[in-house]
């Protein structure tokens, strides 16, 4: 089987998946968006061991799930935020024990501590977003009925239209016009016509996305040249995500972080633009979009 047919099967299969995940909310989102956090910390910890740091792995890779189902379970920054406080405090503490019985002074303690508790953060903290993106609607009052499942979905929608619709552009656009590099050391095949071409798709992509969803969210006070505005800071953000991963994997010299899904790479190569456009959009539409 081709890379491109894999890569087509499991978007075939992939993205309907997502889409019922996050139309049922809650623990049916959760609970696998844990495991992809836990996932992604793992892939994360290897590109540490390939730059010659061992980190603590099953130690991050719990502190990033168990951030996710904290938010899932309080879906509020005022409900989520103390606990997760409390769990980075006591990974923290953790991570310090462990490094001082399991790694001594001889094993880099200090490494190690470092890239467990950025793994967590990185990962899970990122990830952790989607359930608090998820409650928005309900909590804002921007949707009539707080039944409506569709509306957390089209919250989310926003971020990841934004992501991805850039994203294409960028290719598109970078593979036909794109000479100048835009930072060839980090990913060479990244060119200034791609960088603004996903600028201007993100936008584009905020623009259809504020005109989809205001019959649905009308308490939603966002302009359309807010959005755009909005849609053009997730590009930023895209590119801003793509490029730390890139930078991570040169580190420890691998082409992709991992192969969980076939054609498409690793966890980290699918979420690495998410890690910045969710908090991003979150932060954006919880300043800008009004509400109770």
């Amino acid at each position: 089987m081709s890379e491109l047919t894999k890569r087509v099967v499991v978007a075939a299969v992939g993205i309907p998946v997502v889409l019922r995940l996050v139309f049922l909310g809650g623990w049916y989102l959760a609970i696998p968006l844990s495991a992809l956090a836990a996932l992604g910390a793992l892939e994360l910890y290897r590109l540490g061991a390939g730059a010659g740091i061992a980190p603590l792995s099953p130690l991050g890779a719990s502190g990033a799930a168990g951030l996710v189902l904290l938010a899932a379970w309080q879906p509020t920054l005022r409900g989520f935020a103390p606990w997760a406080v409390a769990l980075l405090g006591a990974l923290t503490a953790s991570a310090l024990v462990l490094a001082i019985f399991v790694r001594g002074p001889g094993k880099e303690p200090l490494s190690t501590t470092a890239v467990t508790l950025f793994g967590a953060v990185y990962i899970g903290l990122s990830l952790a977003v989607v359930p608090l993106l998820h409650s928005l609607p309900v909590l804002r009052g921007w949707a009539p009925d707080t039944g409506d499942r569709w509306s957390g979905v089209l919250v989310l929608a926003l971020p990841l239209a934004a992501t991805w619709v850039g994203d294409a552009c960028a290719y598109f656009a970078g593979t036909a016009w794109g000479k100048s590099r835009l930072a060839p050391s980090i990913s060479p095949k990244k060119s200034w016509v791609g960088f603004w071409a996903d600028l201007v798709g993100a936008g584009a992509a905020a623009a259809v996305w504020f005109v989809v969803i205001q019959p649905r969210l009308p308490g939603l006070s966002l302009g359309l040249a807010v959005t755009v505005g909005v849609g053009v800071l997730l590009g930023l953000g895209a590119v801003a995500g793509d490029l730390v991963e890139s930078l991570l994997k040169r580190e420890a010299g691998v082409k992709d972080s991992g192969t969980f899904f076939p054609g498409h790479g690793g966890v980290l190569d699918r979420i690495d633009a998410l890690t910045f456009t969710l908090p991003l959009a979150y932060v954006a539409l919880a300043l800008l979009g009004g509400g109770d």
